[in-house]
């Protein structure tokens, strides 16, 4: 039987999603949960995703598979142990059968990640947004993150080292958006490569400042060289915000 479990978790405390040799992760802390509970000896979790250290999700989607059939009654009661048994920092919102050739993974038909940027000091806003001084040219950036959409090949903005077939992405929403005293960066794909929109995030700010021009944001791209792109902007102030799935209703 295959069950989806739906959550959100802040990444603060994780090295990222996936499991890590002698350190924390909220794959491996939902297995040994998952495990104790269902009185499995290993149950294994595959996420919709791979955040990196310091990443957060708001919305999230994981699977497991159990020999072990499970009522909705019995999903719910699940849930609400795990988040009995689960750190303060992973919440459960839901726990449901699915068809056993759903995959969380490999199903999604989109994600949307959203960075917060704060204009201004604001200690209550430092764990989850990037302090970002200097003067931004919004209208620049939006133009530059609309080039997005036209392309398709996003080498320079992936990690060099990373098992991946290609870097093809086909990006449907990209935007910069003002919220008070926050910028919040939207974008929107059916699949990213490894630290993409953090690399995009910290190279869209040097249009912001001046440094690149809409067109040297381009050039960027065209090279496919992440040495091209600019440094990555910080992780705790990225969020997966939305997934999508054809089968479900979210």
């Amino acid at each position: 039987m295959r069950y989806f479990i739906h959550l959100a978790y802040n990444g603060s405390a994780f090295f990222g999603w996936q499991i890590q040799p002698e350190h924390p992760s909220v794959q491996e802390t939902l297995e040994t949960c998952l495990s104790l509970l269902l009185r499995e000896d290993r149950v294994a979790v595959t996420g919709c995703g791979r955040t990196d250290t310091g990443v957060h999700a708001s919305d999230f989607y994981a699977h497991f598979d159990t020999e072990k059939h499970i009522s909705s009654d019995e999903c719910q009661q699940l849930a609400h142990k795990l988040n009995n048994f689960l750190p303060k920092e992973i919440v459960i919102f839901d726990l449901f059968e699915v068809q056993p050739d759903q995959h969380a993974r490999f199903d999604a038909e989109s994600r949307t990640y959203q960075y917060h940027v704060c204009t201004r000091k604001n200690p209550f806003k430092l764990q989850f947004s990037y302090h970002f001084h200097r003067e931004l040219d919004v209208d620049k950036m939006n133009e530059a993150a609309a080039l997005l959409l036209q392309n398709e090949d996003f080498t320079s903005f992936s990690k060099v080292h990373t098992q991946v077939n290609n870097f093809i992405c086909h990006v449907t929403e990209a935007h910069w958006d003002r919220v008070d005293d926050e910028l919040i960066f939207t974008v929107s794909a059916n699949r990213f490569l490894r630290n993409m929109v953090r690399a995009l995030v910290g190279t869209l700010l040097e249009v912001g400042t001046g440094k690149i021009s809409v067109e040297g944001f381009q050039d960027i791209i065209n090279q496919k060289d992440r040495c091209a792109a600019r440094t990555s902007a910080p992780a705790h102030a990225l969020f997966l915000t939305k997934v999508r799935y054809p089968r479900i209703k979210n």
